[in-house]
C-alpha cells in the first residue's frame, strides 16, 4: 500500500513535473511567438500608415499647405494606437503635426534616418515621403507599445492556465492513478522525442475518452501547430535565401551591364575622336577645294577671255567703218576668228566634260572596240597637225585586239593625248604610239613625244585643271584640263594611266585598258556606205527641209547648202510650218532645231512620225541642246543623227551623206531601211 502510494506520488510527481514543462516550454514558445507577431504587426501598421499619410500629404507639400497635411494627419484619430504624428518638409522643418487627446504633444525637432526605435513605451517611427523618384519630405509616427502590458497579460493568463492545468492534473492522478499514468508516460515519452528530434510530426497515442486523452489531443494539437509554424518559418527562410540569391544575381547582372555601358562609353568616345579627327579632314578639304575652286575660276576667265579677245577685236575691225580692210586682211581676220571660235567651243566641251566627270553624271556605253580601227581614225585626224610642224607620227602597222571600252570616250582620250604630244613637242621631232599586251585580259597603249620633258614637280602636278604640262601661259593652245578629263574617263573604262617624263628628253603617258574576244567586224556596213554612188547621181537635188527660227542660223545652213549642187533647201520658221511643207512636198531629209516657238522640235518629230506621209523621212536634229541627257533623249524620241552647234561643217555634210547613203540602201532593197 505504502509501495503504491510511493509509486503513485512519484508518477504524480513526475506527470505534473513532465506536464509543467510540457506547458511552460508550449506557452513560452506560443507567447514569445505571439509577441514577436505583436512587435511586427505594429511596425508593419505604423509602415502602412506612414506611407498613407505620405501619399496623402505629398500634395500637401507640394503646394506648400499646411492645413490640408494637418487634416490629413488628424484622420489618425480613427487609429488610437497612434498617439502623435507629424509632417517635415524636404528640409527637415516641422510642417505639421497632431497628438491624440491625452497624448504628450512633444515632436523631434529634426526628422532622423528612416526605420523604427522603441523609446520607453512608445514606438517612434520616420519614413521619407517619395513623390516621382523625389524625396519631398518626412513622416513621423509615435505607437503607445503595449508589449510589457500584453507580456504581463500573457504570463497571467499563462499562470493561471498553468496552476489550473496542474492542479486539474494532480487531482486527477490522485483520483485515477494508473488509468491516467499509461497515458501522460506516452505523452512525456513523445515529447521527449520531440524535443530531441525536431520531428514535430509525432503524435501522442490517444487512451480511452477522458481528459488523459484530451491531454493528448491537445498536446498532439500542440505538436501540429509548433510544425505549421516550423515550417512556415523554414519556408521564410528558404524565400529569404531565394531572394537573396536573386540580389546577388541582380547585382552581378547590374555589374555586368555597368561593364559593358563602360565598353560602350569607351567605343562611342574612341568613335567621336575618330569623328572629329575625320570632319577636321573634311574641313581641310573642304578650304583646299574652295582655295582650287577660285583657282579654277580665275584660270577659267583668263582662258575664255582670251579667244574672246580675238573674236571680238577682229569682228570690231572687220564691222567698222573707219578701219578699211583689204580682201586679204578679211580673210586672215576671218580665219583667227574661226580658229578662235574652234577654241573657244573646244574650252567650253572640256569645261562640260570635266563638269560631268566631277560631279559622277558622265554615263559610258562599254562594249567591244576593235583597238586598230580607232587607232585608224585619230591617225587620220592628227597627222594633219603633224604635218603642220613637221613632227613625224608613227603607228603600228596592224592592231587585231578587241578594248572593253567606251568608243566615243576611248577615241576622246587617244586624240587627247596625241594632240598633246604634237602641241608640246619641238618641231620636225617625232611621236610615236605603241601597243603592247600588258598581260592576260590587259592592253597597254603608250604615247611618247620629243619634246622638252617635264621635271618631276611638274609631273606631279600634271593632272591639274589649266595646267598646260608645265607650258607657260600663252606660249602653247590649250585648256589645260584636257588630261584631268583623260584620266577620269580612264579610270572609269577601268583602266589606268601613267606618265613618265625627262627634261629634255620627252614624255611617254601609257594607259592600260581591259580586252575582251575579238568580234566580227562591222567594216562591211561602213564600206557599203561610203561605196554608195554620189547622192543625186540621177542629176536631180535631194530636197532638205530646215525648221529653225533663228534667221542667222537658217543664213549658216543655207550657205553651207549653196556649196553643195545635191542638196536643195526649203525652210521654215516653225513647228507647224514645218509640218505643213513636210506634208505637201515630202522632203528627203529634215533638219529641227529643237527650241521652236509654240510647238517644240520633238513634239513636231512626233505628229511626223503619226503620219504615215511623213513617218518615214529621216529628221536629223540641229540644236544648241548639246547636254548627254538631252541627245539621250532626243535619239531614243526617234532623231536620225544629233547635231549641236555651233555647226561643224565637216560633220554636218558627212551626216547628210550618211542619211542619203541610207536612203539609197532602202530603195534599193526595195523599201525603206530603219
Amino acid at each position: 500500500m505504502n509501495r503504491r502510494s510511493s509509486i503513485r506520488k512519484k508518477l504524480v510527481v513526475v506527470v505534473m513535473a513532465t506536464t509543467f514543462a510540457a506547458l511552460l516550454v508550449s506557452v513560452g514558445l506560443i507567447i514569445g511567438y505571439d509577441l514577436r507577431n505583436y512587435q511586427r504587426s505594429l511596425i508593419n501598421d505604423l509602415s502602412t500608415q506612414a506611407e498613407l499619410v505620405g501619399h496623402m500629404t505629398s500634395a500637401a507639400l507640394a503646394f506648400d499647405d499646411p492645413r490640408l497635411a494637418g487634416e490629413n494627419l488628424a484622420l489618425l484619430r480613427t487609429r488610437p494606437i497612434v498617439g502623435a504624428a507629424a509632417i517635415y518638409d524636404e528640409h527637415g522643418r516641422l510642417f505639421a503635426s497632431y497628438a491624440a487627446p491625452g497624448a504628450p504633444g512633444a515632436f523631434p525637432p529634426r526628422p532622423e534616418a528612416p526605420g523604427a526605435r522603441s523609446e520607453g513605451r512608445h514606438v517612434m517611427l520616420f519614413r521619407p515621403i517619395v513623390e516621382n523618384g523625389e524625396t519631398v519630405g518626412t513622416v513621423w509616427l509615435r505607437a503607445e507599445n503595449r508589449m510589457l502590458a500584453r507580456t504581463l497579460d500573457y504570463l497571467a493568463i499563462a499562470l493561471g492556465v498553468m496552476l489550473l492545468a496542474m492542479g486539474t492534473a494532480y487531482l486527477l492522478m490522485r483520483r485515477m492513478g494508473r488509468v491516467i499514468t499509461a497515458p501522460i508516460v506516452a505523452v512525456t515519452e513523445i515529447a521527449r522525442d520531440v524535443v530531441a528530434t525536431r520531428d514535430y510530426s509525432r503524435r501522442a497515442p490517444r487512451v480511452g475518452n477522458d481528459e488523459a486523452a484530451e491531454l493528448a489531443d491537445s498536446f498532439n494539437a500542440m505538436l501540429t501547430e509548433i510544425e505549421q509554424r516550423t515550417r512556415e518559418l523554414e519556408d521564410s527562410n528558404g524565400e529569404i535565401v531565394r531572394e537573396a540569391q536573386e540580389r546577388s544575381r541582380a547585382q552581378q547582372e547590374i555589374m555586368r551591364l555597368n561593364e559593358q555601358l563602360e565598353h560602350r562609353v569607351d567605343e562611342r568616345t574612341l568613335q567621336l575622336a575618330l569623328a572629329n579627327a575625320e570632319l577636321a579632314n573634311a574641313i581641310d578639304e573642304a578650304h583646299n577645294a574652295n582655295q582650287a575652286k577660285s583657282a579654277f575660276l580665275s584660270s577659267m576667265s583668263h582662258e575664255l577671255r582670251t579667244p574672246l579677245n580675238a573674236i571680238l577685236g577682229f569682228a570690231q575691225i572687220l564691222t567698222s567703218a573707219s578701219l578699211p580692210t583689204t580682201d586679204t586682211q578679211k580673210k586672215e581676220f576671218a580665219n583667227h576668228i574661226l580658229k578662235s571660235g574652234r577654241h573657244l567651243l573646244t574650252l567650253i566641251n572640256e569645261i562640260l566634260d570635266l563638269a560631268k566627270v566631277e560631279s559622277g553624271t558622265i554615263t559610258l556605253s562599254m562594249e567591244p572596240v576593235a583597238l586598230g580601227e580607232i587607232l585608224g581614225e585619230c591617225q587620220t585626224m592628227i597627222e594633219p597637225l603633224a604635218a603642220a610642224r613637221g613632227i613625224r607620227v608613227l603607228f603600228p602597222q596592224q592592231v587585231n585586239a578587241v578594248l572593253l571600252a567606251d568608243r566615243t570616250r576611248l577615241k576622246q582620250v587617244l586624240l587627247n593625248l596625241l594632240s598633246n604630244a604634237i602641241k608640246y613637242n619641238r618641231d620636225a621631232g617625232a611621236v610615236v604610239l605603241d601597243c603592247q599586251q600588258a598581260s592576260p585580259g590587259r592592253m597597254r597603249i603608250s604615247v611618247q613625244d620629243t619634246g622638252m620633258g617635264l621635271r618631276p614637280d611638274q609631273v606631279d602636278s600634271l593632272f591639274q585643271p589649266f595646267n598646260r604640262l608645265g607650258q607657260e601661259a600663252g606660249a602653247q593652245e590649250g585648256t589645260g584640263i584636257g588630261l584631268v578629263v583623260t584620266r577620269r574617263l580612264v579610270e572609269l573604262m577601268n583602266g589606268t594611266i601613267e606618265v613618265t617624263s625627262s627634261p629634255n628628253v620627252g614624255s611617254v603617258f601609257t594607259i592600260e585598258l581591259g580586252t575582251t574576244a575579238p568580234l566580227a567586224s562591222q567594216a562591211s556596213a561602213l564600206a557599203a556606205v561610203e561605196a554608195a554612188p554620189a547622192a543625186g547621181g540621177d542629176g536631180v537635188p535631194q530636197l532638205v527641209l530646215y525648221v529653225e527660227d533663228n534667221p542667222a542660223n537658217l543664213k549658216l545652213v543655207e550657205e553651207i547648202v549653196r556649196f553643195r549642187p545635191d542638196l536643195r533647201l526649203l525652210a521654215a520658221g516653225d513647228g507647224p510650218g514645218g509640218l505643213a511643207l513636210a506634208r505637201a512636198h515630202h522632203p528627203d531629209i529634215i533638219l529641227m532645231d529643237l527650241n521652236l516657238p509654240g510647238m517644240s522640235g520633238l513634239e513636231v518629230l512626233a505628229q511626223l512620225q503619226r503620219e504615215p506621209a511623213t513617218r518615214d523621212i529621216p529628221v536629223i536634229a540641229l540644236t544648241a541642246n548639246a547636254m548627254t541627257r538631252d541627245i539621250e533623249r532626243g535619239m531614243a524620241a526617234g532623231f536620225f543623227r544629233y547635231l549641236t552647234k555651233p555647226i561643224d561643217i565637216d560633220k554636218f555634210n558627212e551626216a547628210i551623206d550618211l542619211t542619203l547613203a541610207h536612203l539609197r540602201a532602202g530603195r534599193a532593197t526595195g523599201g525603206t531601211a530603219s
